[in-house]
């Protein structure tokens, strides 16, 4: 049930009747009207901008089309009044039977409620995290690893096919500093004494990958030059790297569908192959660039380069895919990964990129584009920087891991279920201070504990009640007299809990989960006012034995409460709390 959605469409049956009547002119186009919560509660339960996205169109007045338009909504016995505000604007009141109904299709509907056909079963691939395999996964990455995985689950939600994916970025030289940085490692087990040099990466992560080594290989490989060992090295390191990023992910609860290698793309002809089908479309070209902004003339040598013509998909420049030694650039191995999405059969690609890759968007979006013919569409999130605080104080670095403050640090400081939720407190392209004494906090000010307060507050009154000798399982509840629900404090209980599937749908349609997490938060707010109203106001208090049919119907609201909580916090992929300790 969504009672947005049938409200709409009683507008919309509306004023296909004043097309037909006459009052309207034919040939309409009604996608963009829209019915939502108003700004101010006190406006009403719902608005309408029907008179004003048609008056243009129909060549009226808005208040001639909203006043026409009032008559007719007033008609239905879930109106109980349409007024007219401002230019034009439509504001709504519902019948109090309307926000009951709700509260009977969650208990009716249970995990179910919410979710849609939005994505009508389309394949989308959400690729985040896609981290370097140099070292365990920083706090950064964190926030893409916790945002790209409640975007997955939010789409899962309204009815996409959704694939998680990690790409390892393994073909690059970073990963044959991180096979010499090993080899250091290895021979420290072997007892020498090493120095870190050259960029190598001095984090004890890599003490025990050193001395698994060693165990594998005994000393096969001391005083021996890069050229025996690199190679099986750089292999070995990899997957011991990939060994510990798979773990800092399980200790988030999140699980990839795909791991996909970089270097599977080299020497297979997938790069040659994504270049020929850019090529075929007369997309790429022997050319030479501009000198890049604030380049001086002197400092700028110019160079044919193999070039994608990228300024046709919507990009500022043509960007390089070989450079004039014949070797590829950065952006040809994401051209051919980009090219093996397409080619897999995705409806919809989502990337989820740091803070340091804002330069990137254009291009990347520019060769899907190309590769698909603009079938199927890609949207970048940016995830900014995170700062972590503790007793006042910025944590600047990790001794396990070097120069850096890891994942499993905050996991190990807060708990997964504090990491994730605290993490979606903020849209994604905003910069984050994570305060972890904050996020421990016992307080309103904590979005996490005012949260699952909630529903571990719901769970103990439910107990109250069984104690108390009310029945409170499933059957009980969806037979409960809601009519019996009629304060207004209730009342707007039940009008939050009506807003959960459009919001849904707005969070999914714009890849913002950060949306849940606010709502969930409201919600919260609303259940815990009308707790406090109980303890002043004997007719509010959920638990009263001398009245079950009231508390029945008491129950029912809480109960549908902690379904919607309980569906928002998986989303989150955050687990719901029973109890508070």
């Amino acid at each position: 049930m969504n009672l947005f959605t049938d409200i709409r469409s009683l507008v919309l049956d509306c004023l296909t009747a004043m097309v037909a009547e006459g009052t309207l002119p034919e040939g309409l186009d009604f996608a963009n009207v829209a019915v939502e919560p108003p700004r101010d509660a006190a406006h009403g339960d719902m608005a309408t901008n029907a008179a004003m996205v048609l008056a243009k169109p129909a060549k009226m007045k808005p208040r001639d089309i909203a006043d026409a338009l009032a008559g007719k909504l007033a008609a239905d016995a879930r109106v109980t009044s349409a007024e007219v505000a401002g230019p034009g604007f439509l504001n709504l009141r519902l019948d109090r039977s309307s926000w009951q109904s709700v509260l009977g299709a969650v208990l009716a509907e249970d995990i179910k409620f919410g979710r849609s056909d939005l994505g009508a079963g389309k394949r989308v691939n959400v690729e985040y995290v896609s981290a370097n395999p140099t070292g365990p996964l920083h706090v950064g990455h964190t926030r893409g690893a916790v945002f790209g995985d409640a975007l997955a689950s939010l789409l899962d939600f309204v009815g996409y096919d959704v694939t998680r994916e990690y790409y390892i970025n393994d073909g690059g030289g970073q990963v044959d500093v991180l096979a010499r940085s090993v080899y250091l490692r290895y021979l420290e087990a072997h007892g020498q004494e090493v120095a870190f040099v050259d960029g190598t990466y001095p984090g004890d992560y890599l003490v025990p990958v050193g001395q698994a080594l060693k165990d594998k290989v005994g000393d096969a490989y001391v005083d021996q030059p890069e050229s025996v060992w690199l190679q099986e090295i750089r292999n070995f390191a990899t997957d011991a790297m990939m060994d510990l990023i798979r773990a800092d992910l399980a200790s988030l609860g999140i699980k990839m569908d795909k791991f996909y290698s970089e270097k599977s793309l080299y020497g297979t002809g997938l790069i040659e192959a994504a270049l020929k089908s850019l090529d075929d479309k007369g997309l790429i070209y022997e050319g030479v660039l501009e000198p890049p902004k604030g380049k001086k003339p002197d400092d700028w040598e110019p160079r044919e380069q193999t070039l994608f013509k990228s300024t046709e998909h919507g990009d500022d420049v043509d960007r390089p895919v070989k450079k004039s030694d014949g070797a590829w650039t950065y952006f040809a191995p994401d051209i051919a990964y980009h090219y093996d999405k397409v080619e897999r059969g995705f409806d919809e690609l989502i990337d989820i990129f740091g803070a340091d890759h804002g330069g990137y968007v254009k291009r990347m979006k520019a060769a899907v584009s190309a590769l698909s013919d603009g079938r199927v569409p890609l949207d970048i999130k940016l995830c900014q920087l995170v700062k972590l605080f503790k007793d006042g104080q910025e944590f600047k670095m990790s001794k396990r891991a070097g120069t850096f403050v890891t994942l499993r640090d905050v996991v190990d400081a807060v708990g997964p279920d504090v990491t994730r939720f605290m993490l979606l407190t903020r849209k994604n392209d905003q910069g984050f201070d994570f305060d972890l004494d904050k996020a421990l906090e016992q307080s309103k000010d904590n979005p996490v504990f005012y949260v699952q307060y909630a529903n571990a507050r719901i769970c103990s009154t439910l107990r109250k009640a069984a104690e108390a000798g009310i029945a409170t399982d499933d059957a009980t509840l969806a037979a409960a007299d809601l009519t019996l629900l009629d304060d207004e404090a209730q009342l707007a209980v039940a009008k939050k809990l009506a807003e959960w599937p459009r919001l849904v749908e707005i969070a999914a349609r714009t890849n913002e989960p950060h949306r849940v997490a606010f709502y969930l938060y409201d919600l919260a707010s609303e259940l815990h006012g009308l707790y406090h109203l109980g303890k002043s106001n004997e007719g509010l208090r959920f638990v009263n034995e001398s009245n079950p049919s009231a508390t029945h119907a008491k129950m029912a609201l809480a109960k549908a409460v902690s379904i919607v909580i309980s569906a928002g916090l998986g989303i989150l992929g955050v687990t719901p709390a029973q109890e508070m300790r």
